[in-house]
């Protein structure tokens, strides 16, 4: 046995000894929208948005930040497509509302490359779905005059699934 063979094969009873860390023995469970929820949420974020006049793009995600749904409003602009998916996906990702991040950017230097991760769009407009603590999804809205009307629109369609969020 070759001496780079001996010591991978040392490493690796070391690491599966009793009592020290091995992957994969234990299942975790995670809660996650259902496509039915995600479904209520965005056409309540819609709605709400054209009672105030506002044509809105939603984009709801789950835990991962993978779409569930994508609701586009008549006459919502390209760009609102792409917008709310980033939103949802940033606020998902980071597990707060990027009203939030976008503050934290602005006012911490160290925070500054945040916009710069792949998939990220920091406007206000994301906000994650929550059980109790844990994220199961997230809203993102892209359309209405500004970042805290996009808030608006989101929590909307949260409001209209709250009383099922357990």
């Amino acid at each position: 046995m070759s001496k780079h063979r001996f010591f991978a094969a040392a490493a690796l009873v070391a690491l599966c000894a009793p009592g020290t860390w091995a992957p994969a023995q234990d299942v975790r469970t995670e809660k996650t929208i259902s496509m039915a929820m995600a479904s209520e949420a965005a056409l309540a974020a819609v709605q709400f948005a054209q009672e105030k006049g506002w044509t809105v793009t939603v984009a709801v995600v789950d835990r991962a930040g993978q779409v569930k749904v994508l609701l586009r409003a008549d006459g919502a602009g390209p760009h609102t497509l792409d917008a709310s998916r980033r939103k949802a996906f940033t606020a998902a990702s980071a597990r707060n509302n990027t009203s939030a991040i976008l503050e934290t950017v602005q006012k911490n230097p160290a925070a500054a490359n945040l916009p710069m991760i792949d998939g990220f769009l920091v406007l206000g407009g994301g906000i994650p779905i929550r059980v109790g603590t844990e994220v199961i999804g997230a809203i993102g809205v892209g359309g209405a005059p500004g970042g805290h009307l996009d808030d608006q629109c989101a929590e909307a369609g949260i409001s209209k699934i709250r009383d099922r969020l357990k």
